[in-house]
């Protein structure tokens, strides 16, 4: 039996973060802009911050909210789009001394309001790009009418009252009863994030780092903090490059990134393409998801698969992932990270030997307090942990199961449960489930998760209903005004009854494949009318891993979204010898618009050309006919 480890060795670099040190990340990035106050600490495509202009807003901001009270353990809401105000705001509330809640802006208005609901923010933080929210009962800071009201305070810094027990910030997941949940994770565990990533990566005020999740999913703690408490630059890509491993990858090189956090959905494109040699890449990070798959040997850089729940700050194992010949064996999620240990236990909590399954429970630093106003939940998921000789030291039990491999490694299985990992998000169906069942013509309701035809992982919801055929479009716009888009199925099917095994749950093994003669559509099937609307259909229909697609059916409402959206473009680039615009598949999302698109693409690229080069593509479409 191999006993668990709180180090990475496999790491270049690696070292134990300095747990004598008090000082909390803020107060790093406060020394960094003393160091350093010209240097560049944030980048967008419409503006850069230097470290001394991060320092006096974020210090103007933080007096501000403690003038309205914010302290520690105060928790202050920030519902602002990714952008250097976002950043400010979250910095200068743990300045104050309180915590900050993130909210992606993108939540419908009805998550919105329950996560403010129950998390009671004293102040919640907006500004411009920020959704309309009903009355809430919190106060309103709306950063843009505020502006002159803060900047009237003192941009020197200040004594801070937080301590490294106190909350950092509070992060909402997905919850098995239906509604989210909050996990509250201190400045203890943070700086052990942080020391542990400085300390394994070399990361220096000479790098060049990434900030691509949104404030709302915990990645993007980990992607913040690190490079601004070491004088790192930090750049935020336009929204349109995260959908396109390709164009994300131009970018990369642009701007000359040295390390950066990638979803692993658009990793498992990054690691296999072509990079240039000169690319000052040195690490590529990923994880969020299960990797299925290795990086080409020629990268000039290395791929460190991580992995950790929100409840245990981000970060929990890690390891690289070397190019590798077999197909056989997924890659591993590495080894615990520095002041973590990984214990794969029994039902009976008992340890399990090397290549036995069991349930992973995680300890160590990293540990949150637990949820926020969830004595039972927290009691039930953060336990004693037997195993360490630290009073109060607990486990958090992940649901999640895995192996310790012969040199230590750790494999990662799947779940226990139903919660499923889908793109980087972690979801769980019951939440699905709740409002799927508000609808007043459905009478029970089951989701899962299930790979198509071409191996990609979809939403699948099973529905009875009342009698009626309500249109799939209902239960969309419904799901879409309490849920985030990630959570909405991409298919919706039929059933008379759900299946149930002998205990009387549903029987999800049992539930059937989606068929034309079970399957829910948007509208009344429209076939092709022309041999291009042919053959643009049949292209959506394999990327979809659909048996057919009406000409006027949403790519994105059948199971499309922007990673499949760049497979289509490849098709079409493939079959049509054009480059249709990841644009063009938001502006035209249908097979017919799709197929008006790119007839416009190719008379344009014919009209260019000189009559021998158009008789030589003719020639060439007939020989691809046969």
């Amino acid at each position: 039996m191999l006993p668990s480890t709180s180090s990475s060795d496999d790491l270049p670099s690696t070292l134990s973060p300095n747990k004598s040190s008090k000082l909390l990340v803020h107060d790093l990035v406060a020394q960094q802009a003393a160091a350093s106050p010209d240097a560049l600490a944030i980048a967008t495509a419409q503006q850069e911050i230097s470290f001394l202009s991060l320092e006096q807003r974020s210090n103007q901001l933080a007096r501000h909210l403690q003038s309205l009270g914010v302290g520690p353990e105060v928790i202050v809401g920030i519902l602002l789009p990714r952008s250097v105000g976002a950043i400010v705001a979250a910095l200068a509330v743990m300045k104050a001394g309180g915590a900050y809640l993130p909210m992606d802006t993108a939540y419908p208005q009805e998550r919105l309001a329950f996560i403010v609901n129950d998390a009671q923010p004293a102040v919640l933080i907006t500004g411009p790009g920020s959704p309309a929210l009903p009355r809430l009962g919190c106060r309103i800071l709306n950063l843009s009418e505020s502006d002159r009201e803060i900047a009237k305070n003192p941009c020197a810094p200040f004594h801070n009252p937080a301590t490294e027990d106190n909350l950092a910030y509070v992060i909402y997941t997905s919850g098995s009863t239906g509604q989210p949940r909050g996990v509250q994770v201190t400045h203890a565990n943070l700086s052990n994030l942080v020391a542990w990533h400085l300390a394994t990566f070399g990361l220096n005020h000479t790098d060049r780092t990434t900030q691509l999740a949104s404030l709302g999913f915990d990645a993007a703690v980990w992607e913040m903090w690190p490079s601004l408490a070491v004088g790192a630059s930090l750049h935020l890509p336009p929204d349109m490059l995260r959908m396109s491993a390709m164009s994300l990858g131009n970018w990369l090189v642009e701007k000359r990134i040295s390390i950066s956090f990638v979803p692993t959905a658009l990793v498992e494109h990054l690691m296999t393409s072509a990079w240039p040699d000169h690319t000052p890449m040195r690490y590529l990070l990923t994880g969020g998801d299960t990797l299925h798959h290795y990086p080409s040997a020629s990268l000039p850089f290395s791929v460190i698969n991580n992995y950790g729940p929100t409840e245990t700050t981000v970060v929990a194992t890690s390891g690289p992932i070397s190019a590798h010949e077999s197909s056989e064996t997924r890659p591993t999620i590495g080894r615990p990270i520095a002041n973590v240990s990984i214990h794969i236990l029994d039902e009976n909590k008992k340890p399990l030997p090397a290549g036995t399954v069991g349930e992973i429970y995680i300890g160590g630093a990293g540990v949150a307090r637990g949820y926020l106003n969830r004595p039972e939940l927290t009691a039930n998921k953060f336990i004693p942990d037997p195993f360490s000789a630290i009073p109060g030291a607990r486990l958090y039990r992940t649901g999640d199961l895995g192996y310790f491999l012969p040199d230590g490694q750790i494999s990662y299985v799947g779940r226990i449960d139903e919660q499923i990992k889908l793109r980087g998000y972690r979801i769980e169906p019951n939440e699905i489930v709740t409002v799927l069942n508000g609808h007043p013509e459905v009478k029970e309701s089951a989701v899962i998760a299930r790979p198509d035809a071409n191996g990609a992982v979809r939403l699948l919801a099973y529905v009875v209903t009342t009698g009626g055929t309500p249109a799939v479009k209902e239960f969309r716009d419904l799901l879409r005004s309490h849920l985030p888009e990630y959570m909405v199925p991409a298919t919706f099917v039929r059933l008379t009854q759900l299946p149930v095994t002998t205990n009387g749950k549903v029987d999800r093994s049992a539930l059937p494949d989606p068929e034309p003669g079970n399957t829910l559509t948007e509208a009344e099937f429209i076939p092709p009318r022309s041999p291009l609307e042919e053959r643009v259909a049949a292209m959506v229909a394999g990327v979809l891993g659909l048996g057919r697609v009406g000409m006027n059916e949403n790519f994105f409402l059948i199971g499309g979204h922007s990673l499949l959206g760049t497979q289509l473009i490849a098709r079409a680039r493939d079959a049509f010898g054009v480059e249709v615009p990841l644009r063009s598949i938001f502006d035209s999302p249908t097979p017919a618009q799709l197929a008006e698109e790119i007839e416009n693409l190719v008379v344009a690229k014919l009209g260019a050309m000189s009559d021998e080069e158009v008789q030589r593509a003719l020639h060439q479409a007939r020989e691809a006919r046969g």
